[in-house]
């Protein structure tokens, strides 16, 4: 798999857990004291920018990742104090922002995968490409 369609699924994973924590805060907006949540994407672009960088010399370091690490997303609370819910730090406008912005980058990377599988097939079947 090349290495551009693995930092697509990545991006298509990390999209999917962002989804999820947006309709956490969402449901949430009403619950007192709740501290709204992110998900952080620099472990996964750091495996993905890893596994594009080439060694060409032998003296060169080779770059070690742990895969089962890597896999992993980081949750983060937020910690602000301002209550704009008045409940809770929960800001509907920037939730509905966020998961615009999170559908878009969903939907890009699932059409050049798409794109890139779709390829792929008529080149199996001897269509080639174009």
């Amino acid at each position: 798999m090349p290495s551009s369609i693995k930092l697509l699924t990545n991006l298509l994973d990390y999209c999917t857990e962002k989804n999820k924590v947006i309709a956490k805060n969402i449901a949430n907006i009403g619950t007192e004291n709740y501290r709204r949540q992110d998900v952080v994407f620099k472990d996964i672009l750091q495996e993905s920018t890893g596994s594009l960088l080439k060694k060409t010399n032998e003296k060169h370091l080779d770059i070690q990742i742990d895969p089962e690490e890597s896999k992993k997303f980081e949750y983060i609370e937020d910690k602000t104090e301002e209550m704009d819910s008045g409940i809770n730090n929960v800001n509907i406008e920037r939730e509905m922002s966020e998961l615009a912005e999170n559908t878009l980058r969903f939907k890009f990377a699932s059409r050049k995968v798409g794109d890139y599988y779709k390829t792929l097939q008529k080149v199996i079947k001897g269509g080639g490409v174009g």
